[in-house]
């Protein structure tokens, strides 16, 4: 039929651009075939001469920018639990480069409805495409069973934009967050969610499930929005989720993220801490942002950990609960450490 993608039949190429039919054997920027039966775009970003070349100042990353290899009995025990309950980790997808901390420590964050994306941020590195309503039905359990398993007493859940569902997803999304709930009663949750396009019955939705924590990362200044961020994305439509998450429960903390060394001065890094605070957002973190191939934006500048301490004690001074900021945080970073007042046990000074 014309116009028509058979989803299972092999195809050599769709629209001009490669594909394959295994994640793993796509090269960055290729369309690969998902074992769901739909197209997706490996990392996210196709190949485009508009991403450019690092600037000049930021053509080799500092000494600062290091992190220990992805080893040890902790990260492959996590590992295998991932893969045993086929879940997807915010870890691995988005190339984090704190993963071998984290998982040798025992932690995870847990990343839901898939591992393909709806949207395209310039930044990041999750894959690309459209899963046309798929959703795993046994999730939810194997999202409590894992949470069991690893006996954590604080979970981060976060998950791909779903454009192509009715609600975003924010039912399966309260789902998984009943499920594990109800397996480890005791077990803090962290819910780092998409903005459902904004539509705030469906960010009610995940707040009434029983986290403890609702998120929703800014990630850069009002300027730069765009191009960083998908067009479907938008920075008054992230105050707005935000807000409303507050307004509707108000013991709920809020938490918001924001990535550095895009472009952004330290003016609009102040005024974005304001819009966070006078929507009533709790706690924020501030790391460097990092090319994750060549297809994505470019680093603009590397922030030095000095600076990163003088934003945190900018954002203090703005009333925020806690600031977690340094080069390779990221917004799951040590979660369950924020509220510690103390950086998260972080030490900018050991950077240097």
């Amino acid at each position: 039929m014309r116009g028509c993608v058979r989803y299972n039949e092999p195809m050599a190429e769709l629209n001009g651009i490669p594909l394959v039919t295994e994640a793993a054997r796509a090269r960055s920027g290729e369309k690969y075939l998902t074992p769901q039966g739909f197209t997706a775009v490996r990392d996210g970003i196709r190949p485009r001469g508009a991403a450019g070349g690092p600037s000049a100042a930021a053509a080799a990353k500092p000494p600062w920018i290091r992190a220990k290899a992805p080893t040890g009995a902790g990260y492959e025990s996590v590992r295998a639990l991932v893969k045993q309950h086929h879940l997807a980790t915010v870890c691995e997808e988005a190339r984090c480069p704190n993963i071998g901390e984290c998982w040798n420590a025992g932690t995870a964050t847990l990343m839901l409805m898939g591992a393909v994306c709806t949207r395209a941020c310039r930044f990041c590195s999750v894959d690309t495409g459209n899963p046309h309503g798929w959703l795993d039905p046994e999730e939810p359990e194997n999202a409590a069973r894992t949470v069991e398993l690893m006996k954590l007493a604080y979970v981060v859940l976060t998950s791909v934009d779903r454009d192509d569902l009715p609600d975003g997803g924010a039912a399966h999304y309260a789902a998984c967050v009943r499920a594990i709930k109800h397996r480890n009663p005791a077990t803090a949750v962290e819910a780092l969610t998409p903005d459902f396009q904004g539509v705030l019955r469906d960010v009610a939705t995940v707040v009434d499930s029983g986290v403890e924590v609702f998120a929703q990362n800014i990630e850069t200044v009002r300027r730069l929005t765009h191009p960083v961020r998908d067009a479907r994305a938008g920075y008054e439509q992230t105050l707005a989720v935000l807000a409303h998450a507050k307004r509707h429960r108000r013991d709920v903390l809020t938490k918001s993220s924001l990535m550095l060394g895009l472009g952004e001065s330290d003016e609009e890094i102040d005024t974005t801490l304001a819009d966070l605070r006078a929507v009533g957002v709790d706690v924020v973190t501030l790391g460097q942002y990092l090319r994750p191939t060549l297809n994505h934006l470019p680093v603009q500048r590397y922030v030095t950990p000095a600076q990163f301490d003088r934003y945190r004690q900018q954002a203090l001074a703005r009333g925020f609960l806690e600031c977690v900021s340094g080069p390779l945080v990221r917004s799951s970073y040590r979660a369950e450490q924020a509220l510690n007042r103390n950086n998260a046990g972080l030490d900018n000074r050991s950077f240097a």
